[in-house]
């Protein structure tokens, strides 16, 4: 890693958009700490506006994660080796970024740690477009649901001459008989009555729905 000075970005995989990564190298024979130009952005400078060190390093991880941080390093420059941690930090305008570090405390034939060098990415925008699309995931899974339960309902109002919220009642007194889920009910009455070949088994699972919900139908059973 021997030059920190041009940009280093990667690429999410849910989108196109480029996201900051930054590189740092430590020399720990007087701390000489460099950073690439995409560190300082990171933390929220240019370069030029500070001297990095790792007290401003460690400075800007969020309160909550220094500590462990700190350990991680701690524990690297005393063995050497690979280490990765996510955490957060707080650039220089206080907006809080969710960061992956990852680098390797490099030996020196003294059998110490005489180099830290790394990469620092910023996973803020990936995370909040991942939880976004989760979000959107859940609310089209909840729409589908309540359109099938309804068209479920609708199928019982016409077959059984009932109003809704008697239909809905009886759909979930089955659910409750049956030990299985609303919408696995309503799926296989809406199956049913969109499928050609099965529609002359609608009849018989609208009766046995009709049966299977009404008031005191598990009591009989179990008696």
């Amino acid at each position: 890693m021997t030059d920190l000075t041009g940009p280093y970005t990667y690429s999410s995989a849910l989108g196109d958009n480029e996201c900051v990564a930054g590189s740092f190298h430590v020399d720990v024979a007087g701390w000489k700490v460099q950073w690439s130009d995409s560190m300082f952005e990171l933390h929220g400078y240019r370069r030029g506006d500070v001297v990095p060190t790792l007290e401003l390093l460690y400075s800007h991880k969020h309160p909550e994660d220094r500590p462990r941080c700190q350990a991680i390093v701690d524990q690297v420059m005393q063995t050497g080796g690979y280490f990765c941690m996510y955490h957060r930090i707080i650039d220089a305008k206080g907006r809080t970024r969710r960061v992956l570090t990852s680098g390797e405390g490099i030996m020196a034939d003294t059998g110490k740690v005489a180099v830290l060098e790394g990469v620092m990415v910023d996973l803020t925008t990936t995370l909040q477009r991942e939880t976004e699309q989760t979000a959107r995931d859940a609310v089209a899974g909840a729409t589908s649901t309540r359109s099938v339960v309804d068209q479920a309902r609708g199928i019982l109002m016409g077959q059984l001459k009932m109003g809704a919220d008697d239909a809905f009642q009886m759909l979930v007194s089955t659910s409750s008989h049956r030990n299985v889920k609303l919408v696995v009910v309503a799926a296989e009455l809406v199956k049913l009555a969109n499928s050609a070949e099965a529609r002359n088994y609608l009849d018989h699972a609208v009766k046995a729905i009709a049966a299977e919900g009404r008031p005191g139908a598990s009591r009989r059973r179990a008696g």
